[in-house]
């Protein structure tokens, strides 16, 4: 029987330029979904939504039993290893972090993820990020915590406009990469 339930998923796969962000959040098998009541995947919510439901999963956290941890692999990882084996990594360091025993917890997983063989009750789910809200959550969580970081960056590179695109190829990042030449944040194998 699961003890806990934990839902994975990324945030980051398809930048030029920062790591990749695995969001993970785990509920005791008891834990009320009724909590979660209108959270959704977090490529459908505006940067305030996620911000809002970010708060709110630290609330869960303090007051429900809830844990959640996001876990990055970088932009030299990514280049050196390649983005599968980047997400790999930071999913297995997320669930060592949560310190989840392999045999009593149940992994929901969104699209292709897939958790380290010794989770044998794991399930990947096409488009969980839309039905599970674990998966939700995670996906929230790595995105907040990815475009934070993407922020900061902006700061120590303020001609990329890291706080408008997050790293994505817009017309605008194109521009100032042909001006300003790659940075060590930007994944030259994605260039």
């Amino acid at each position: 029987m699961s003890r806990l339930i934990i839902g994975i998923d990324e945030a980051g796969r398809g930048p030029l330029a920062g790591p990749v962000a695995v969001g993970a959040v785990a509920v005791p098998q008891h834990f009320d979904f009724a909590l979660l009541g209108g959270v959704r995947d977090s490529k459908q919510m505006s940067e305030l939504g996620r911000e809002i439901w970010f708060a709110k999963l630290q609330v869960l956290e303090r007051e429900h039993g809830m844990r959640f941890v996001v876990q990055f692999s970088s932009a030299h990882y990514i280049d050196a290893h390649g983005i599968v084996p980047a997400v790999r990594a930071a999913l297995a360091r997320a669930l060592r972090s949560l310190e989840a025993p392999a045999e009593e917890t149940h992994i929901l997983l969104d699209g292709s993820l897939e958790a380290p063989a010794r989770f044998i009750f794991q399930q990947t789910i096409i488009r969980g990020d839309e039905t599970e809200p674990l998966i939700s959550l995670a996906s929230i969580a790595a995105k907040v915590r990815r475009d934070r970081l993407m922020r900061r960056l902006a700061l120590r590179y303020p001609e990329y406009g890291f706080e408008i695109h997050k790293g994505y190829g817009t017309k605008a990042h194109y521009s100032a990469l042909k001006k300003h030449g790659p940075t060590d944040i930007h994944r030259h194998s994605f260039l």
